[in-house]
């Protein structure tokens, strides 16, 4: 890995240099996320930038310079430089960058990379330890590798729609692009292992995910209902497949969630809410499960006496996991979430001081003390960085070749 600078930030990943292609969302996350764990990322964008730097609205910020919300929630940590990859000097001094990175991320359509003259072979000719991330939309091959993949269409092409909704006739997406996130996710945890194998072999590789495997990947047990038991899963509402009573029941005034995951609990929210005379048939959870419409109808006529407050004061007194469904404004005031410092506060050059969602993952060491990244940087605007990295990346084409590793 590249030596860390004098600043270089805090984290596992200090001194790793990461370049990263990508746009739209699914590879900026996993460049994001390899920030927040101490990388440098410097950000390769065309003339006019990423596609997300123009999504919206919401923008914020003057009107002759808005900046989409969209693109700040997804590149902190990060530097810009525009480059021109289908022009020779574009080119030459991303390969010159190239020789000095550790990992390099992108999200073409398959194919592109090699058309524009930089395929996997040669960026390993060029820096032979390059660790490389290469995110689709449906695989890299079989049929059909050729598609483009944007998150709403790989929700419904991945089986996630037909389990979320209502009911079995209303499909609906999850509320953020989770086939993009997870991406990400799984191409950032790809290329930490890579990293660490590296670290033997002394040589880089290929990471591939893409949004179908990103998504078929979390099925989990709805995933198993179908290749084991034989069953095809469908919308259930906000009320848990397999068991019960978990989910959302309405109150006096509100509805609040609880999750009864086991027997013994069962038999704690039956003595908390004086039931026991009326559960007969409904000892297991299996039972309960099968019963759901009788469940449901008698969990909310007990809860029809307590208003939310009350009722998960009760509930947490009696050992019983539950919650209410917090808007994202309350989300984000909610000392909780300050305290895992889930909202971190950076300087934008056009915008001030704005608070971002911050990193899910803290280090410590093993005496207590944090030593996750603690000091953010904002998302760069377009070429923010772009002539002291071109400059840098002249200087590295200029070494002879035998002092480029």
């Amino acid at each position: 890995m590249s030596a860390p600078t004098a600043t270089a930030a805090a984290g596992p990943l200090a001194g790793t240099t990461v370049l990263d292609l990508s746009r739209a969302l699914a590879g900026p996350h996993a460049g994001m996320m390899l920030g927040d764990l101490g990388a440098r990322v410097i950000k390769v964008e065309s003339g006019v930038g990423d596609d997300t730097r123009r999504w919206g609205p919401p923008f914020v910020g003057p009107q002759e310079d808005p900046q989409a919300t969209y693109f700040l929630s997804c590149n902190r940590n990060k530097e810009s430089v525009a480059l021109d990859l289908k022009d020779a000097a574009g080119r030459g001094a991303l390969e010159a960058l190239v020789a000095d990175a550790d990992v390099l991320i992108e999200n073409f359509r398959p194919g592109v990379m090699d058309r524009l003259g930089l395929g996997f072979e040669h960026l390993h000719r060029l820096n032979p330890r390059l660790v490389i991330l290469s995110i689709s939309g449906f695989g890299h091959d079989g049929p059909e590798s050729h598609r483009s993949g944007y998150d709403q269409i790989l929700q419904g092409e991945a089986g996630l729609m037909s389990l979320t909704g209502s009911g079995p006739d209303d499909p609906q997406r999850v509320g953020v692009p989770i086939a993009d996130l997870l991406a990400g996710m799984y191409g950032a945890y790809g290329v930490a292992a890579a990293l660490t194998e590296r670290e033997r072999t002394g040589r880089g590789q290929v990471v591939r995910t893409s949004l179908l495997a990103a998504v078929v990947g979390v099925h989990a047990f709805q995933g198993t209902r179908v290749t084991v038991a034989g069953e095809v899963p469908r919308a259930a509402g906000n009320h848990h497949p397999s068991i019960a009573p978990y989910g959302l029941f309405r109150c006096a005034g509100g509805q609040v969630q609880i999750s009864v995951g086991s027997d013994r609990l069962w038999d704690s929210f039956v003595e908390a809410f004086g039931l026991s005379g009326r559960v007969d048939g409904l000892a297991t959870n299996a039972d309960r499960v099968r019963d759901r419409e009788r469940l449901i109808a008698l969990v909310e006529e007990a809860f029809a006496a307590y208003g939310p407050e009350e009722l998960l004061r009760r509930l947490d007194d009696a050992g019983i996991p539950s919650g209410r469904v917090r808007t994202l404004d309350e989300v984000y005031a909610w000392e909780q979430v300050e305290s895992q410092h889930l909202i971190v506060d950076v300087d934008h050059p056009v915008l001030g001081q704005v608070r971002l969602p911050g990193p899910a993952v803290r280090f410590f060491s093993p005496e207590g003390e944090e030593v996750t990244r603690l000091e953010h940087s904002a998302p760069p605007t377009l070429d923010q960085h772009g002539e002291a990295i071109r400059s840098t990346a002249a200087a590295t084409a200029a070494r002879p070749a035998e002092v480029l590793r």
